[in-house]
């Protein structure tokens, strides 16, 4: 794969909606817990909210030029959510933090994750 320049923008188009994602996702989670929601209610609640969120930012700011995917992308964070569980089990079977384990896998699932959705989810829409 070639990185041009279009590439690249995309690719910085696609970490900065990843930290807003974050921060989404984890800012829904904190809230739903204060209000005093089960913390496992709440983690389900925040991702699930967190994906249509993703959704807009990705297909709005990142994959502009694709058609609607709505289904693949459902389908690509549901294999996306498997692998980050995956790779987090092995990476913590050689890293005893699991902050930095944790961290490991969030940036190897997020490289898997772009081009999943570059990809399979958000293709470009014919000419």
């Amino acid at each position: 794969m070639v990185m041009t320049r279009a590439r690249l923008q995309e690719l910085w188009r696609y970490y900065q909606m990843g930290v807003l994602n974050t921060a989404f996702g984890l800012g829904m989670y904190a809230a739903l817990v204060w209000l005093g929601m089960n913390m496992f209610v709440a983690q389900l609640t925040a991702h699930l909210l967190g994906m249509a969120f993703n959704y807009l930012t990705y297909s709005r700011h990142v994959f502009r030029d694709a058609g609607p995917a709505k289904l693949r992308f459902a389908l690509s964070y549901g294999v996306n959510y498997l692998l980050g569980l995956a790779t987090l089990a092995l990476i913590s079977r050689f890293v005893a933090s699991p902050y930095i384990a944790g961290l490991m896998s969030a940036v190897i699932v997020s490289v898997v994750n772009y081009f999943a959705l570059k990809s399979l989810v958000f293709r470009r829409r014919a000419a």
